[in-house]
């Protein structure tokens, strides 16, 4: 999909036999046909694939390098009627040294070869008695048939008419060493490495392979693609189990099944803009470019790829990768719980340690009945237990105004009771009117002002009732809230200390969630999973004639999982919004129509811009996630940016 930059990524295992140089050809070639039919960017075989890895002395032997070397150009041949790079690994003699490599094939040519930086020579490897090391190679070219074609480890391979298609190759033992060669092609600009590899299974050594490939790419910020040699190989002291992976930034895309006797192969999607965006983002990456500079020790290697599958696939843009419609989200339950474990943890560590910096044993807290207030409720009590604090000194009240309901009321004063808790109501229906009058307001519901009267006379008893007991204001705020602009400029957008700042909408619910679950908090579950399941309100407009909630917050501005979908994709990703619209089309394609999803990412992104202002003047509250929009820490926009042209490209899509 060229338009939003993602590569297809395909790792192969073909079914090879230790110096069957017939046989192991005829299974590529017909692995790369089949693979053909997926319209890959990047096709990468296991290392010394031509001949098979476990061959011993026959590398020695000239019928078994004369014939890997045909078989390459046998394969390079081929290569015309595919449109993608294929990257085989074979054993090639230079200058009277033979190296183990890997060649890149493109469109009946030979694009470039890497030798193998470092040769293991331990336990059960032994491949310093035939291979050399290319280190040092780096200016050099080998003839083949009277076509030069660079030689060398810093060789990195670009697209001409895809400028972030760019890939280099590091073979099995260089990914395990101190300092793999794929640092330095990263840092050269390569998004994407290649790893034709035969790592043998030992118990537990896939579970590291794995871990160090992930460590890697996310090191690298980059795609990692790895093709390890299958069961066809020898078996005479180890067995090899064809393991197939594909990382980006650190996160599995694809793993293929070990110990397959037949050819088989695993495809995944890369986001070579998204690679491109992390290192941008990061100083680090950027400064250690200019330490080593790479670029003195490598070489560009252009190609350019024909038109045609990209766009066959630009009009089916299903991508090869799962697009979770939660990214805030971990679909395990395992994880899911651990990660709420962790933000408990920070949210509360943060409000206890700025307790006790300023000396303070007191705290105010509005309480709604809904899931933020009922959060940072949590959060607090946790904070105290944290400092051994008395809970008397936390006081809570419950401010009905002309749209609170039954419902939300009795569940604050219900949770309170049930954690020994104090709680007093605060009613502020007559003090709002009053100022409607002395505003000249007509007191009905036909404007803002109605609206925003009671946030900020709440706000103002909170402050107040602060000042008087020498305490602080506990924020309930959430990351979703902020992004949006949902909340009263100075009204529940003001407070001393915010601890739901950093946490996005859809994670709320199950944070609050994870406290009901706790054994010690038995007595209240029932009270926080009736919270859990209210509607999502501020409650500043009348409830219905049967006493529900009228206003709903998502019925106004759009459901928040496809709100906290769009921040997570365009602010901590950078996407443009019709790239944004794409993949919400993939996750929510059973659930919403493209034009609701067009209006309300139209709604996010005109809001988003527009209430800046409001984020500009952000009370403190600790970061918890990859995103915060602190004016302070993570997000710094000016207030009055246009939207203009981020309108326009969402909708000329």
């Amino acid at each position: 999909m060229k338009k939003f930059s993602y590569a297809r990524i395909v790792t192969a295992i073909p079914s090879v036999k230790a110096g069957a140089l017939d046989k192991n050809l005829k299974e590529i070639t017909a692995l790369t046909e089949q693979i053909s039919k997926e319209k890959p960017d990047l096709l990468l075989f296991p290392e010394l694939c031509l001949t098979g890895y476990s061959c011993g002395d026959l590398f020695r032997q000239q019928t078994l390098l004369k014939g890997a070397m045909n078989s390459m150009m046998e394969m390079t041949t081929l290569s015309e009627k595919w449109n993608f790079p294929i990257i085989i690994g074979l054993p090639l003699v230079l200058n009277s040294r033979l190296f183990n490599c890997a060649a890149v094939l493109y469109s009946g040519k030979v694009l470039g070869i890497v030798p193998k930086t470092y040769i293991p020579n331990s336990n059960e490897f032994y491949e310093q008695r035939w291979f050399c090391s290319g280190r040092g190679i780096q200016e050099q070219f080998i003839s083949i048939n009277g076509e030069t074609i660079p030689f060398g480890c810093g060789l990195i391979f670009k697209d001409k008419h895809v400028p972030l298609f760019r890939f280099g190759i590091e073979i099995c033992e260089d990914l395990w060493s101190p300092l793999p060669p794929s640092t330095k092609l990263s840092l050269g600009g390569a998004l994407i490495i290649a790893n034709p590899s035969a790592s043998n299974e030992l118990v537990g050594k896939s579970d590291y392979r794995k871990a160090l490939t992930s460590q890697q790419s996310a090191r690298c910020m980059a795609a990692y693609a790895y093709a390890s040699a299958g069961p066809g190989e020898s078996t005479t002291d180890t067995v090899y189990g064809g393991h197939a992976l594909i990382f980006e930034n650190g996160h599995l895309l694809a793993e293929g099944d070990r110990f397959q006797w037949d050819n088989s192969y695993k495809a995944a999607d890369v986001d070579l803009e998204f690679l491109e965006h992390e290192r941008l983002n990061s100083s680090s990456f950027s400064q250690t470019v200019e330490m080593e500079n790479p670029g003195q020790n490598q070489r560009t290697i252009e190609f350019c790829r024909k038109s045609k599958e990209t766009k066959e696939r630009l009009r089916n843009p299903r991508l090869l990768r799962t697009i979770n419609p939660q990214p805030f989200v971990p679909s395990s339950l395992q994880d899911r719980t651990e990660r709420c474990e962790e933000i408990f943890s920070i949210q509360s560590t943060g409000l206890a340690s700025r307790l006790r910096h300023i000396h303070c044993k007191n705290v105010v807290l509005g309480l709604s009945g809904g899931l933020d207030s009922t959060l940072a409720l949590l959060v607090t009590v946790e904070a105290f237990k944290k400092l051994d604090l008395n809970l008397s000194g936390l006081h809570c009240y419950t401010m009905p105004g002309f749209g609170t309901t039954g419902r939300t009321k009795s569940n604050a004063q219900l949770l309170c009771e049930e954690m020994a808790i104090s709680i007093e109501t605060l009613d502020i229906k007559e003090i709002c009117n009053l100022q409607m009058r002395e505003l000249e307001h007509t007191g009905t519901p036909s404007d803002v002002a109605y609206e925003n009267v009671q946030a900020r006379q709440r706000t103002m008893y909170l402050m107040n009732k602060a000042n008087m007991i020498g305490g602080i204001v506990i924020g309930t705020g959430d990351l979703s809230e902020l992004a949006l602009g949902w909340c009263t400029y100075n009204g529940d957008h003001m407070s001393m200390y915010a601890v739901n700042t950093g946490v996005p909408k859809t994670l709320v619910r199950y944070l609050v969630q994870f406290v009901a679950d706790q054994p010690e908090n038995k007595e209240c579950s029932r009270i926080l999973y009736d919270i859990i399941d209210t509607p999502i309100s501020p409650e500043l407009l009348p409830p219905d004639r049967q006493g529900n909630i009228a206003q709903k917050t998502e019925d106004l501005i759009g459901p928040y999982e496809l709100h906290d979908f769009f921040l997570y994709h365009c602010i901590r990703c950078g996407f443009t919004p019709s790239k944004t619209l794409m993949l919400a089309k993939q996750a929510f394609q059973d659930k919403y129509s493209e034009e609701i999803l067009l209006k309300w990412l139209e709604k996010f992104v005109r809001r988003f811009f527009s209430q800046q202002f409001k984020r500009s003047c952000l009370p403190d509250g600790p970061k918890v996630g990859t995103i915060a929009l602190s004016p302070r820490g993570d997000w710094r926009m000016p207030s009055d940016a246009d939207v203009t042209d981020w309108l326009i490209e969402l909708k000329g899509k």
